[in-house]
């Protein structure tokens, strides 16, 4: 009876602010409640983050509710939990920022008494494109990689990755998907498949499956509501991993986009992941400075590899053996053994470190391991690609200059001696690395631009 009172009074107080028109036209999920659900609620009931197990992202896991029972029961306000827990003078939820007013409360009583319909646009969380996109300006590069076979280099774009021949003469293909950003590529080791990872932030978080001879998709795969980074494939090219904004680490089976394995033990974003080369484990980089160690079977924590010094922005593993290099945080990268880490003791050492190369002027944004195993290619803030050998020396062997800010992306070709760059100006570099003046092979802007003629500096 109380809770009645509650929300006659609620509703009472809030017509008052309401106009003729608005108390008659009835109360929409889609226009009125969604945002603020959004603004007040997901945060904390969201599929990575399920607070007492309620999802409030969809209408569909809103009816279902949590472990508490059904979120709301059609027609019956005074009997559906979402009102109990949002209304009165010192309401439940949300726990964290300002109560709902009184007028939203009073939106989400009205509709349900008006039957709790739900009136989401049937494409209301699609982004594809009915057309490959139109270019004004270069975009910022943030992902890179050659086939195996070295023919073709993948570049990301807006909404699409842009197959061009290696040599960056000639655009092939524009693969335009779902996902507004693209944040990784990787092709898989049998050259079948161009793996995609992306999203569009706060809303969800994409795998996407090209085959590479037709150019075709073969398959999407949303499981996030955050951007997906990282993407990796198992040596076998039967598996595809891939990290999250939301901590997550999940591998994928290719065949049918099945979700093997979902790893949550990172506590912020996971940005890197690498299989180990008999493919049984897999290596996982995230801003919470771990490089962490998982049975790729059973999704179990194995250990830390490495002393928790700065956020870790990107891995790569080197070809032939188990060992990672990343790029950090503050600027220093390092390289170890893919081990698990039982002798760091009570003083936390560092037993798995190889070798620590000098700091960068800024954070690591990019870096890449040669085919050989031989040479480790590292950028980042600072407006240069250096290389240097992969071991306890660490020399550096090439400064590779000429960007006009970051580089966000470094890739080796697998048969010559290039390494492909790209970044915030929006143009791809392919250098001779081994040249004694680091010479610039080619620098093209891999996107269409509208009005302008399409030529290629060498």
């Amino acid at each position: 009876m109380k809770m009645f009172r509650s929300v006659l009074a609620v509703l009472s107080s809030s017509a008052l602010a309401l106009s003729a028109a608005e108390a008659q036209k009835p109360v929409s999920y889609y226009q009125d409640l969604l945002p603020i659900l959004k603004r007040s609620c997901t945060g904390c009931h969201h599929p990575g983050k399920l607070k007492g197990e309620l999802d409030l992202t969809t209408y569909a896991a809103f009816i279902k509710g949590g472990k508490h029972g059904a979120g709301f029961t059609v027609g019956q306000p005074t009997n559906s939990i979402v009102i109990e827990e949002i209304s009165g003078d010192e309401p439940s939820m949300p726990k964290e920022g300002d109560a709902l007013t009184k007028a939203e409360v009073a939106l989400f009583t009205r509709w349900i008494l008006e039957g709790a319909t739900n009136d989401t646009p049937a494409n209301a969380n699609s982004f594809k494109l009915a057309a490959p996109p139109t270019y004004t300006k270069p975009p910022v590069v943030s992902a890179l990689a050659f086939s195996p076979d070295g023919k073709t280099l993948a570049v990301s774009g807006y909404h699409e990755v842009l197959v061009h021949s290696a040599d960056g003469s000639n655009l092939i293909a524009r693969l335009v998907g779902e996902s507004p950003r693209i944040e990784s590529l990787a092709y898989s080791p049998n050259g079948k498949l161009l793996g995609v990872a992306g999203g569009a932030p706060a809303l969800f978080g994409e795998v996407q499956l090209w085959n590479t001879e037709s150019n075709t998709l073969v398959r999407s795969i949303k499981s996030s509501i955050d951007s997906l980074y990282g993407i990796s494939f198992s040596p076998d090219s039967k598996k595809v991993a891939v990290g999250g904004a939301d901590k997550s680490v999940r591998i994928f089976s290719v065949k049918d986009g099945k979700e093997l394995l979902k790893f949550d033990n990172h506590s912020d974003w996971v940005f890197g992941t690498a299989f180990t080369a008999d493919g049984k484990r897999l290596i996982s980089g995230s801003r919470d400075k771990a490089v962490k160690l998982i049975d790729a079977s059973n999704s179990q924590f194995i250990d830390d590899i490495n002393k928790l010094l700065e956020g870790v922005l990107c891995i790569a593993r080197n070809p032939k053996e188990d060992l990672v290099v990343y790029g950090g945080e503050q600027g220093i990268s390092r390289i170890y053994k893919i081990s698990e880490n039982q002798g760091r003791t009570a003083a936390n050492n560092d037993v798995n470190v190889i070798k620590e190369y000098e700091r960068l002027g800024g954070p690591v944004q990019a870096i890449a391991w040669s085919p050989n195993g031989t040479n480790i290619a590292i950028g980042g803030a600072a407006s240069e690609v250096r290389v240097y050998t992969a071991g306890k020396e660490g020399k550096r062997v090439a400064t590779l200059k000429g960007h006009e800010g970051a580089i966000f992306a470094a890739v080796f070709h697998p048969t010559t001696n290039w390494l492909a760059t790209g970044g915030f100006d929006g143009q791809v570099r392919l250098y001779d690395y081994t040249a004694k003046s680091n010479q610039l092979v080619r620098a093209f802007v891999p996107v269409p631009i509208k009005g302008a003629v399409q030529t290629a500096a060498k």
